[in-house]
């Protein structure tokens, strides 16, 4: 899970910084054109053509705040911020570990059957879901039921396969 979330975040950064970097090209090749650019995207929003092409220049003159401008309006990320990698796969490695360890934790304390395994893995999902929901600004309970969804949907697929496969929990 984290190699996979580190190549996703990794592979994301770098299609990022290479759209930074073809824009920062641009602006090298032809200021005018991308001052213009600017100016058109302002005005669009609702500045009148003057007001637009006097902040379009005054962000232009500066050419590593000028591609800030750019990079922020034309693809929507802050080249200053982009995701790290390492931390993705920090903290997905971290979630799997512990969201592994809810229906693992009856037998380790010395439960022999499934129902214990599945009712705390059931509490674990709904109960996950609610927590980021509030952190979120969302009702707990949505949260909590769209994870108890996923969840309990993955299981079945992961139970479905395992059935077509032949394979059985004793």
């Amino acid at each position: 899970m984290a190699a996979g979330e580190y190549t996703s975040v990794k592979s994301q950064t770098e299609l990022m910084r290479a759209e930074i970097a073809v824009e920062r090209r641009e602006l090298a090749r032809d200021p005018e054109g991308e001052r213009a650019e600017l100016a058109a995207l302002y005005r669009s929003r609702g500045l009148d053509a003057d007001l637009a092409d006097r902040v379009a220049a005054g962000l232009s003159a500066d050419p590593e705040q000028a591609l800030r401008v750019h990079v922020r309006e034309e693809l929507g990320v802050d080249p200053d911020d982009l995701p790290s990698p390492r931390l993705a796969a920090a903290s997905s490695f971290g979630a799997f570990a512990l969201g592994a360890l809810v229906p693992l934790a009856p037998f380790l304390f010395g439960a022999s059957g499934l129902v214990p395994a599945v009712l705390l893995s059931v509490l674990g999902l709904f109960g996950f879901g609610a927590v980021v929901a509030v952190m979120t600004a969302r009702p707990w309970w949505l949260g909590g039921l769209r994870q108890l969804a996923l969840g309990v949907g993955a299981a079945a697929v992961t139970f479905g396969l395992g059935h077509l496969l032949g394979v059985t929990v004793a």
